[in-house]
């Protein structure tokens, strides 16, 4: 969705992605091959079977599929795997869209990650689409007015994957959180559909201002590693913040910043889209 969207609160159905895909990514589709992708998997490792079995293969659809995989990752001493699946799932359910949004973040890894050969593997693996829909859960709590336990699944998202997300911040679908590993957003960050985000990121606030104080990502946006954009600032959409740049001040749409303080480096076609393609490259210049 828009970043208007995004900062609405709205949840309406969610867009096509930028580029066109390679597959079918209607959520019945992609619950198709997930769950074929486990049949096939039960053969290729019988060790394993039992939890592919139990996490897809036993679930009536892809919402309880992710719920009970979050319960499983995320269940501990003071609420168990019993208790956070029932919440996950109460979440999933409460959102007619929220297996759609669920779906385009599994779709975004599988466009845009080399490594990602099929659709069973982040599911069952990958730290950054747990921790982006987990986050969905304690999002959806904190408009539930339930913040005590919103923050305790932040707090568990931050213990497991090593990912810092407040419940409060906007997040769209078709996000890709890669790696996960020191991303921070922040209270009222907003990031809109089809960003890119890679390890060490954070959407932070730039001093002890209460209110609005984070960024706001516009859509098709490329997050480098490293990257630190601090402050209510926005950054356009279709930019690229190069790798370690630290971003004080608004990003024109379609341009590459990189640097400390980040400064325009190049200017990118409308057509260019750095989210999907994950290109790391500067560029020569304006």
């Amino acid at each position: 969705m828009s970043l208007g969207a995004v900062l609405s609160g709205r949840s309406p159905l969610p867009q096509a992605p930028l580029r066109a895909t390679s597959r079918s990514s209607t959520v019945d589709a992609v619950w198709h091959e997930l769950r074929a992708e486990a049949e096939a998997a039960l053969i290729e490792e019988p060790l394993y079977a039992g939890i592919i079995q139990a996490t897809v293969l036993d679930q009536r659809s892809i919402a309880q599929a992710f719920a009970y995989r979050l319960a499983h990752r995320l269940g501990d001493g003071d609420l168990s795997r019993l208790a956070m699946r029932d919440l996950c799932l109460s979440a999933f359910e409460a959102d007619p869209h929220a297996s759609a949004h669920a779906v385009r973040d599994l779709v975004a890894i599988r466009e845009r990650d080399p490594t990602c050969r099929r659709y069973l593997d982040p599911f069952l693996f990958y730290k950054g689409l747990a921790a982006l829909e987990a986050y969905r859960v304690a999002h959806w709590l904190w408009h539930q007015g339930r913040a005590t336990l919103a923050l305790h699944v932040q707090s568990r998202i931050s213990e497991i994957f090593g990912a810092d997300i407040h419940p409060a911040a906007r997040i769209g679908s078709g996000v890709f959180i890669d790696h996960a590993t020191g991303v921070v957003i922040g209270e009222t960050a907003v990031v809109a559909d089809d960003v890119s985000i890679l390890q060490s990121v954070t959407l932070g606030g730039n001093g002890k201002e209460s209110g609005d104080r984070h960024p706001k990502i516009e859509r098709g946006v490329l997050l480098s590693v490293g990257a630190k954009v601090l402050g209510n600032i926005r950054v356009g959409e279709g930019a690229k913040v190069a790798a370690a740049a630290v971003v004080l001040h608004d990003v024109p749409a379609h341009t590459t910043v990189a640097g400390v303080p980040a400064r325009v480096v190049s200017k990118l076609a409308r057509n260019q889209e750095p989210a999907q393609s994950m290109d790391q490259f500067f560029g020569d210049g304006i």
